[in-house]
């Protein structure tokens, strides 16, 4: 044991503890029911607007930008379902019960609102790079419309940090590294091999490369890992409405995972459920509205109402379907954690020690592969507000550099690391959403009343 390595590990499990706490917990949670109230409950009342927006738009090319909208959502799509999906939400059930899973919901529901307006305001405030390329994001809100550099600047050191020392680099190759090892017995060092150039041929190509390989892989990854959880729930569809009936109630008495035993409390269960789908689904933090400002578009808000869809897609029905098939099949209550025990779940579902776990090992490769290289984008973005485009080339090489060293290093205390600089930049981009909520409720009345006066006319000429 190295007494300084333990120190400095219980140092910053206190930072993170600190960083992930009630306050911005709140904050985060707070900052998406205030814009939900203001805005109307958006997120509902114009969720079916936003979905036909969504698949509607994917050959919609009008307005500035480098790829069309529906490359922008999947590109954030790319950065947000991945380990968290499937680690993540196994993680909230063991510490928080079932009750987790619908403190999840509801950091969603609000999550939408704040998805909506963060990357609102990118598209509004975005400009063009000296490569004559799309660039905005919190940074550049932060700097125009807050007037504040210094928020921008920590915002963007805070996620370049992310993107080469924690979500971006070292777990996700880990998990790759891992889950071919388990499945497919490939050796660490042909499977970091190859990830290495796989993530160099497409990330080397800049944001077009990027959006048209998740703009196929994210559709495909998703539909296949969803099948494979409705395989298990239909296995076990009798379990199903008392599954439902225990997330509801366990949300309200604190039932604890481990062992079955009631008592964990309530705060744990809605601490782990908010925390971890955060996590998963990033509203709130400022990745996403990266991609946004790239979309070709003509309206802000628009393609806010498209980004949203991102935090339905990711927690309401990818980490719904993770926790209802952890919970039917009695995973929860195993000795399991994370990975295990979501590969336990599976197994057990589907009655097979092979399919099941292989399906989770694929959707893991998939996931983690495509988070590589949705936050390749976001840290390069970051790199160029701060240094310019001169920095975009040695940025590339240092991130395949960290990529190809994921699977050789230790995640302990990398993972801690990250968690906190994850948490972090959500606090400039958090303080950027209150200082400019009068401009997103604004934008947001101009442009439905515009299209209330477009659809009364398309009515009376019907007439």
């Amino acid at each position: 044991m190295n007494p300084l390595h333990d120190t400095l590990q219980n140092t910053l499990q206190v930072i993170d503890n600190l960083v992930w706490g009630p306050p911005l917990l709140i904050l985060l949670v707070g900052t998406g029911l205030y814009l939900t109230i203001r805005l109307g409950f958006i997120q509902i009342r114009y969720l079916p607007l936003a979905l036909s927006y969504v698949f509607t738009s994917k050959h919609r090319t009008k307005g500035d930008g480098d790829i069309s909208s529906f490359a922008a959502l999947c590109t954030a799509l790319s950065a947000t379902i991945g380990t968290g999906n499937i680690v993540g939400v196994a993680t909230a059930i063991k510490m928080g019960g079932p009750g987790a899973l619908f403190w999840m919901w509801l950091a969603a529901l609000f999550g939408m609102a704040t998805k909506y307006a963060e990357c609102l305001l990118a598209v509004k405030y975005r400009e063009q790079d000296a490569n004559g390329q799309m660039i905005g994001g919190p940074m550049y809100y932060l700097e125009k419309g807050v007037g504040s550099k210094t928020l921008a600047k920590l915002f963007a050191f805070f996620a370049l940090g992310v993107a080469c020392f924690g979500i971006g680099t070292f777990p996700q190759a880990n998990a790759i590294v891992d889950a071919a090892y388990l499945s497919f017995e490939v050796p660490k060092e042909y499977t970091i091999v190859i990830l290495t150039l796989l993530v160099a041929t497409v990330t080397l190509g800049g944001i077009k490369s990027i959006a048209s390989v998740a703009s196929k892989i994210v559709p495909v990854m998703a539909g296949f890992y969803i099948l494979a959880c409705l395989l298990v729930l239909t296995t076990q569809m009798h379990a199903l409405p008392e599954a439902v009936a225990l997330v509801i109630s366990s949300a309200f008495t604190g039932h604890a995972a481990a062992g079955g035993f009631t008592g964990a409390g309530i705060m744990l269960a809605i601490q782990s459920g908010i925390a971890r789908g955060v996590f998963s689904n990033e509203s709130g933090l400022g990745s996403a509205p990266i991609a946004a400002a790239a979309a070709k578009t003509d309206s802000c808000v628009r393609q806010g109402l498209t980004s949203m869809t991102g935090t339905f897609f990711d927690t309401i029905i990818i980490c719904t379907m993770t926790g209802l098939t952890l919970i039917v099949t009695g995973a929860w209550q195993s000795e399991y954690a994370g990975a295990a025990m979501t590969t336990y779940a599976f197994a057990s579902g589907l009655d097979s020690s092979y399919w099941g776990p292989l399906m989770v090992s694929i959707g893991l490769m998939f996931f983690a592969f495509t988070t590589i290289i949705g936050w390749n984008y976001y840290g390069e973005r970051c790199i160029t507000y701060l240094f310019g485009v001169k920095a975009i080339l040695p940025y590339k090489i240092v991130f395949l550099v960290l990529v190809a060293s994921g699977a050789f290093l230790k995640l302990d205390m990398i993972w801690l690391i990250a968690d906190i600089v994850n948490g972090l930049m959500a606090v400039p981009n958090l303080i950027g959403l209150v200082l400019l909520r009068g401009v997103v409720i604004s934008e947001s009345n101009i442009y439905f009343e515009q299209l209330k006066a477009l659809t009364a006319k398309k009515t009376q000429r019907a007439l």
